[in-house]
């Protein structure tokens, strides 16, 4: 977990199957509101934001990615369960290398001490403004 008053540098792929997308389900307990973000994680330091998105997902999800081109970078302040934060995400565009993680309908994995869920989700639930993206900018990569 990070400290307060921290800036996090995070890496965080933008996979795509036709008109959707591969997403981590979130929830903040204080808003009650269920919230979705792409998969990836934070940069260690002494490693790049590029080996930092193919440790995440291996780590995560056991994942091996290819085709992984930069799209750009957002600065990203917000609140989650009542706290302050603040994050730089270096975004990527990737694909899986293996092919069954397209199939799958959803995938439950640990992320330290909780249970999350990545899914495949039309990206027009998004730009409809029906289920919630986080950060919003991140929309303009889909």
């Amino acid at each position: 977990m990070h400290k307060p008053g921290e800036i996090r540098v995070l890496a965080l792929g933008l996979i795509k199957k036709g008109d959707r997308t591969f997403i981590s389900e979130g929830y903040d307990p204080v808003k009650q509101q269920t919230f979705y973000r792409a998969m990836g994680g934070g940069v260690d330091f002494g490693e790049t934001s590029f080996e930092a998105l193919q440790r995440e997902f291996q780590e995560e999800i056991q994942a091996e990615l290819t085709n992984i081109h930069y799209l750009g970078c957002i600065e990203n302040l917000f609140t989650f369960n009542g706290k302050q934060g603040h994050e730089i995400l270096q975004i990527y565009q990737c694909d899986f290398v293996d092919p069954k993680f397209y199939q799958l309908e959803n995938l439950v994995f640990a992320e330290g001490e909780r249970q999350k869920t990545a899914l495949w989700v039309e990206i027009s639930r998004f730009k409809s403004g029906e289920l919630k993206l986080v950060p919003e900018q991140f929309l303009e990569y889909l």
